[in-house]
């Protein structure tokens, strides 16, 4: 894709339980509600969107959540049941950083 940019990262997976979040799990931390296509990471700002073609193809996910602040080069993906994040497990994969926003959402 054009101007697009690529880089490794882990590539985790999470649900909205409890354990996996802070005290409100369906809210990110950009205040939106979390849904399919969401991920969290903190190399990238709010609003990017980001393919990881090895795991999900030509699907466009969007920065939307944070991860806790010693994951300095991770991404995780919301999966909307406990299951389905544990079973996608963790990778070191390329993520295709499709473009950023040209202003911070939050």
């Amino acid at each position: 894709m054009y101007g697009s940019r690529t880089r490794k990262a882990w590539v985790t997976a999470y649900s909205s339980t409890p354990d996996q979040t802070d005290d409100t799990p369906f809210t990110t931390a950009s205040g939106s509600e979390v849904r399919d296509g969401i991920i969290a990471t903190n190399f990238l700002p709010f609003g990017t969107r980001v393919m990881i073609p090895s795991y999900f193809g030509n699907k466009v996910f969007v920065v939307e959540d944070r991860m806790h602040s010693r994951k300095k080069n991770g991404v995780d993906v919301w999966m909307p049941t406990r299951k389905a994040a544990i079973n996608f497990g963790s990778a070191y994969a390329d993520i295709e950083i499709l473009d950023e926003p040209l202003i911070a959402l939050r």
